[in-house]
This record gives C-alpha cells, sequence and structure tokens, in this order.
C-alpha cells in the first residue's frame, strides 16, 4: 500500500455543519459559522480581529494592501517560501528583498534583517516554517525601531507558540492556511489576523470589495459604497461550517500529528549522530504543531537518492521550496540580499516525510525505510 505524503483528516462534525448552513439559509460569506470560525481564532492567538479568507493567499494580499505598499517599496522576507508571501507584495508594484535563512530553524535570519533595510523598506515579512516561530522579540524590536510593520506568514502555524505567546498574534498583522495539507483544513481557506486595532476596520473593507457593507448591515450607515481599494476575499459559509467543526477538534488534529513528529525524530537521532542526516531543530522557546517533519540530507545527491529510495517502496518524499531568488518571476520581481547561502543549501538537501493526523503505524514504516536507505549507502556527511 502506498503511502501518501498527506491525507484529509475528517474531524467528525463538518457534513452536520454544512447541513445546518444549508437549513439557515445563508449561503455567502459572514454568516453564523462565519463568525464562530473567527470568534474561536480571536480566542485561540489573541487577535483583536480575525476575518475568514477564501485561502492563505488572499490574507497575504489584504496583509500589503493595509501595509499602503506602493511602487518602488520593500519588503523583506525569505526566499525559503511559498510564492504567496511574495506575490502579495509584487501585486502592489512593491519589491520583495529576500534575506537568508537560519541553519537551524530554517526561519528568517533575524541577524541580517537590519543590513536588509533601506529607505524604502516598509513591512518584514516573516514566515514560520514547519510550524516553529521566527525570533520575533528581535525582529519586533528591528521593525519597532525602524517603524516597520512585522506580517506573519503563519500559514503553516496554527496551535503554535513563541515564548508562551500565539504564532500569529504577534504581528501587526498575519496570515493563516487551511489549505487541505494543513493541520486544520477546509480544502482551501484562511484567515486574516488583525493585531493593530487600528487596522481592524479597513480590513473589513478591503475584505468588502472595498465597500462599507459589513457597517451597513450593522446599521453603522444608511447605505454602503466604495470607499476603498478591495476585492471578494470572503469564504462561503459551506466552507466556514466545515471549518468549524475542524477548529473545535482542533487540539485532537493536532497531537496525533506531533506524536507521529516525535516517532520520526526518535527514530532518527542515531542517523544524525552518525552524521547521515539533520532533523529538524525546535528552539526551547517554541512550541511547533507537528506540521512537517522533514529531513536535511547531506547533500543533493544523497536526498535524490533517498527520495528515490522511498518512491521504489511507494512512499511519498517530497522536497520542498525552490528559493524564490532563483524563480523568473524572483529575479523580475525581487532582489536577493546577498547570496543566501543557507536558503540554497536547504533546498537542495531538505525533504519532507509523510504526516497527517491519524498514522497508525505509517512513521514506524517510513522511517524504517529511511534507516535502511542511510545505512544500506553507508553515506557519510
Amino acid at each position: 500500500m502506498k503511502i501518501g505524503f498527506n491525507y484529509p483528516k475528517l474531524a467528525g462534525r463538518e457534513l452536520d455543519y454544512i447541513r445546518q448552513a444549508v437549513e439557515n439559509r445563508h449561503l455567502s460569506g459572514d454568516g453564523p459559522f462565519s463568525k464562530r470560525c473567527e470568534s474561536w481564532l480571536e480566542a485561540a492567538t489573541g487577535s483583536a480581529r480575525a476575518l475568514l479568507t477564501h485561502s492563505c493567499t488572499a490574507a497575504l494580499e489584504m496583509a500589503a494592501l493595509l501595509c499602503d505598499l506602493t511602487p518602488g517599496d520593500e519588503v523583506i522576507m525569505p526566499a525559503f517560501t511559498f510564492v504567496s508571501t511574495a506575490n502579495a507584495v509584487a501585486l502592489r508594484g512593491a519589491i520583495p528583498v529576500f534575506v537568508d535563512i537560519r541553519p537551524d530553524t530554517l526561519n528568517l535570519d533575524e541577524s541580517l534583517i537590519a543590513r536588509a533595510i533601506t529607505p524604502r523598506t516598509k513591512a518584514i515579512f516573516v514566515v514560520h516554517y514547519a510550524g516553529v516561530g521566527c525570533a520575533m522579540d528581535e525582529i519586533m524590536a528591528i521593525a519597532d525601531r525602524h517603524g516597520l510593520v512585522v506580517v506573519e506568514d503563519a500559514a503553516q502555524a496554527l496551535m503554535t507558540t513563541y515564548r508562551g505567546r500565539p504564532l500569529g498574534g504577534i504581528g501587526q498583522l498575519a496570515a493563516i492556511s487551511f489549505h487541505e495539507t494543513k493541520n486544520v483544513i477546509s480544502g482551501e481557506g484562511g484567515a486574516l489576523l488583525v493585531n493593530d486595532p487600528g487596522l481592524a476596520a479597513r480590513a473589513e473593507i478591503l475584505r468588502e470589495k472595498g465597500t462599507n457593507r459589513s457597517s451597513f448591515f450593522r446599521g453603522e450607515v444608511d447605505k454602503y459604497s466604495w470607499v476603498d481599494l478591495g476585492s471578494s476575499y470572503l469564504p462561503s459559509e459551506i466552507v466556514a461550517a466545515f471549518l468549524y467543526a475542524q477548529l473545535e477538534a482542533a487540539e485532537a488534529l493536532t497531537e496525533p500529528r506531533k506524536k507521529a513528529w516525535q516517532t520520526y525524530h526518535a527514530a532518527f537521532q542515531p542517523l544524525e549522530a552518525d552524521g547521515l542526516l539533520r532533523r529538524p531543530v525546535v528552539p526551547a522557546e517554541c512550541e511547533h504543531n507537528g506540521h512537517i517533519y522533514y529531513l536535511l540530507m547531506p547533500s543533493l545527491e544523497e536526498r535524490l537518492a533517498l527520495g528515490r529510495s522511498l518512491k521504489a517502496r511507494r512512499i511519498d518524499g517530497p522536497f520542498h521550496y525552490v528559493p524564490l531568488d532563483t524563480a523568473p518571476a524572483g529575479r523580475r520581481f525581487g532582489r536577493a540580499c546577498g547570496d543566501l547561502p543557507v536558503t540554497h543549501q536547504v533546498a537542495d538537501r531538505l525533504l519532507r516525510l509523510p504526516l497527517w493526523s491519524g498514522m497508525d503505524k505509517e512513521p514506524e514504516i517510513v522511517a524504517a525505510a529511511v534507516i535502511d536507505h542511510c545505512l544500506g549507502n553507508g553515506a557519510g556527511a
């Protein structure tokens, strides 16, 4: 039997809630289930305002609008991230400035941010890779000194913390993903977290196609009209109904992933001690959510060899991001601050292992396959 990289897990009440949404006769956005989801997110993250969106990409685009990015502005971010992080900036005519990542967490290297700041810098977009927090205290301090907005790309980071604070609730803005590969899902979907209360009213307008429609429905104005830029970022109430069932079970969905993550981590300790691979690093101040388990092989060739070995055993083992500074659009719309050696080495060496909620013996099977391959090759670091 094939062991796939991901299998979406149902919490149990999704279809019941969808039926309720249909019976409520409110299928467009901002219905009862949307509001329940947003209240849940606000309570879980400490955010001043959570707004559901149809994707994390949409939430990042809203964040870029709220940053008031204009052509020629610059935004610091890692190149080791999904394209949506940079696209949101480039769509405003601003320039993604790619900074290298740390070799331990694979997050934006906070020690390199200051040298990337220019008079045109408007914001820092951080990415919490694999649900492990960036060094947010240092990053927020840098941003404060230079008057910059911090946007957390927390696509992978629901149910995680940094120094006891929920990720997504630290920067002025944050984006969450509910894509089917995430811990908590709605197929496609996302949320914008507004942690600066001064941005909440405008965020609501941007999400409603640039209108003050929500104010109208609350009786605050006698009609609604076009008052700002915006687009249609709302998910349907059916998506929100599915999502609410997942949010109710967020802890139950996350704990099995963390257990599988720990099974991998324990199994590969001897291989790491022998220099055959490197395991993920989770700093003591971070609590992760078991979103991704990856291995860093000593070289591209050894990562490719492991991938072939797993494929032969019908086990998925994908790599991850192609660094954005090397992509055609990355070269066209952005620029790199330096050579980004860690980013490029990690992109060559990283391989992700199957991980989902509801795994049984699969982690042991996958771990055994990796161990057999590494010991059989006798490859060193």
